[in-house]
């Protein structure tokens, strides 16, 4: 292992960390992705992250490390997209088990560092909401990036503390962020994105497929999840900054709050202390939501009229662009029918796919 790069927060954050590395450290030896299994209830209908024993198929990287390889597969009902990550790209997925809180995923990362002496370690977020400090009202999903903050600071090894794609996924705004930022070590192009361009075909990611879409050279307002974010696509949205990690532990009350926690439950009793709630409670309450609903079938030509109507509306809010997960939700769909419902509108509009974003073009005279 030459290179490990943790994903913060998950989901999106391991398709990104295999654009930085490619970016970076060209075609040398593949990376170790650690990163967790938490693709949200649009995959995964079990609220939470996933841990090793809910999959089968794993295997031991260190005592505490388990890979992900192409084989492996979430027990049912679990979901989760690193089984194909694995099978897509060429890297190592390793999972971040947070279940043993800040104290296990440190163990995790001494381990690698004591086994395999990566000659570099970077902890990589899109977004930068891993430089909250838990109180602001658009944070929406602390967790997971304070546990890695946190459990990066206790080793004993320089890790790099990387954001790129600067306010892209909607919880802290651009001018927020500015006076943290550091130095820029990259600014994805277009080439940086050909070797994940597969995967973003799938992945449900929003903000690294907004990463992936200013890389090139999509600019505008998209909007986000299912409240509707509007986030602008801006020049400084493919770039990557260097950020000091004490200093992102400093202002980061949460991971502060959690270094000593060894579980989960310790950790969310802290967020819903410090931010006023648990983004995994969150998940549970929309879970049984979601339970109770009955799920609408997609009929292709009642789904188009819809999104006409959908995109009226986003144009008169300056909308430019809107990912695939907001048109499911904002069309009412259960989360099982993205994948249909983007191929129609692919094959339906060819003309609007601003990949992997769908743009709102202005109606026709």
């Amino acid at each position: 292992m030459k290179r490990l790069i943790v994903a913060a927060g998950g989901g999106g954050d391991a398709v990104a960390a295999a654009m930085l590395h490619t970016a970076l450290y060209g075609d040398e030896d593949q990376a170790v992705i650690l990163t967790y299994a938490w693709d949200r209830l649009l995959i995964d209908p079990v609220p939470g992250p996933r841990g090793p024993n809910n999959f089968t198929g794993l295997q031991h990287l260190t005592p505490a490390v388990w890979t992900v390889p192409a084989e492996a597969r979430p027990i049912a009902p679990a979901g989760s997209t690193l089984p194909r990550l694995a099978a897509e790209l060429p890297h190592t997925f390793a999972l971040i088990d947070p279940h043993h809180g800040v104290e296990g995923i440190t163990r995790q990362l001494e381990e690698l560092v004591r086994d395999f002496s990566p000659e570099s370690i970077d902890l990589l977020d899109v977004g930068g909401d891993i430089l909250a400090r838990g109180d602001e009202p658009t944070l929406k999903s602390p967790l997971a990036d304070a546990v890695t903050l946190a459990a990066c600071c206790q080793v004993n090894s320089p890790i790099r503390l990387l954001v790129t794609g600067p306010g892209l996924d909607g919880e802290l705004p651009l001018d927020d962020l500015r006076g943290m930022l550091g130095p820029i070590v990259h600014t994805f192009t277009a080439k940086d994105v050909e070797p994940i361009s597969s995967v973003l075909e799938w992945h449900p990611s929003e903000a690294t497929g907004m990463l992936a879409a200013t890389a090139r050279g999509v600019r505008g307002t998209c909007e986000m999840r299912d409240a509707g974010l509007p986030v602008p696509l801006t020049d400084e949205g493919p770039t990557v900054h260097e950020v000091d990690l004490d200093e992102a532990l400093s202002r980061n009350e949460l991971a502060r709050a959690i270094t000593t926690t060894a579980t989960l439950d310790e950790v969310e009793a802290h967020s819903r202390e410090i931010c006023g709630y648990s983004e995994i409670d969150y998940e549970r309450n929309k879970a049984t939501w979601l339970k109770d609903q009955d799920p609408a079938k997609l009929a292709p030509k009642a789904a188009l009229t819809q999104l006409d109507q959908f995109e009226a509306e986003a144009r008169s809010r300056g909308v430019t662009h809107t990912t695939f997960r907001r048109i499911t939700e904002a069309l009412n769909f259960n989360g099982s029918l993205r994948e249909d419902l983007r191929q129609l509108l692919i094959s339906s509009r060819p003309e609007q796919y601003d990949a992997p974003l769908w743009r709102i073009t202005a109606p026709v005279e």
